[in-house]
């Protein structure tokens, strides 16, 4: 009879649940055990997400487990150092994780729209913890911030919704979502990308566009006709810090200025 103790995470860069096997026909040196989930915690971060599984089988070898427990069917074992790097890989996030998120939960959503709402996460994570949400570049395009992961990746469907692109991407809601929870403080992350969400998701692009076109924010502090000007993360900070103090509009804020358009034309006012 022989002993296995798994280690368990993700690759979402691969697509594949990774694992680490201790396997042996003697008892199990837990010592050795410990200190190398030590040394991935102290590798990958305290909010690393692993899962720990002991099996009994009838050899040390990784096909007796899946024979056993049809679980771990389609699990690549790899070596200690495999793991760490293969983790720490998907531990930081890009802006297309963002986007592909942000797909699985807002309808009718364009690449014009998907750049206005990826930079406005970007910007409310910042402003609130400090720290880069990704390490994208954002640029000032024509029409607003542009985060350069996601212009490449979703600029060929022009004002078209993302309908094809979120089929070929296999975009869903839950593994969108388990992937920005499994990257460095991902819970903290996606609190501040759901705030965006619900503020923002369901307004139109044109009004995302007039948002961030808005006298001294970050686009227009930035943007260089025929040129792709990168907004530095200083910009972006010293506009957005002002959002509470009315800079930035809300949703609101948009709601209001459309009635008073419509009763203008109406020749009335409120």
């Amino acid at each position: 009879m022989a002993r296995h103790f798994v280690i368990m995470s993700s690759s979402y860069s691969l697509g594949k649940r990774i694992a680490i096997d201790y396997s042996s026909k003697d008892k199990v040196n837990f010592d050795i055990i410990n200190k190398q989930i030590d040394e991935i915690i102290k590798q990958c971060g305290k909010d690393v997400s692993i899962s720990t599984h002991f099996v009994q089988t009838e050899t040390t070898e990784w096909e007796s487990l899946i024979k056993a427990d049809s679980f771990f069917e389609d699990v690549l074992v790899v070596n200690p150092t495999k793991f760490i790097q293969l983790i720490n890989q998907d531990r930081e996030l890009k802006g297309t994780d963002v986007a592909k998120y942000i797909l699985s939960m807002v309808n009718d959503c364009t690449h014009l729209k998907l750049e206005k709402l990826v930079y406005l996460c970007y910007a409310e994570y910042l402003v609130g913890t400090g720290k880069k949400l990704f390490p994208d570049k954002i640029f000032a395009f024509q029409y607003g911030p542009v985060v350069e992961t996601v212009f490449h990746r979703y600029k060929t469907q022009g004002k078209e919704k993302l309908e094809e692109k979120i089929n070929a991407d296999h975009v869903s809601e839950m593994p969108s979502r388990s992937r920005i929870l499994f990257a460095k403080e991902g819970t903290e992350k996606v609190k501040y990308i759901d705030q965006i969400i619900q503020k923002y998701g369901d307004l139109p692009a044109s009004e995302l566009v007039n948002l961030t076109h808005q006298e001294k924010t970050p686009w227009k502090m930035s943007y260089q006709e025929k040129k792709f000007t990168e907004i530095e993360d200083e910009c972006i900070l010293a506009y957005h810090k002002n959002e509470n103090k009315g800079r930035l509009s809300t949703r609101d804020d948009l709601n209001n200025k459309r009635i008073e358009k419509y009763t203008k034309r109406n020749g009335k006012f409120i």
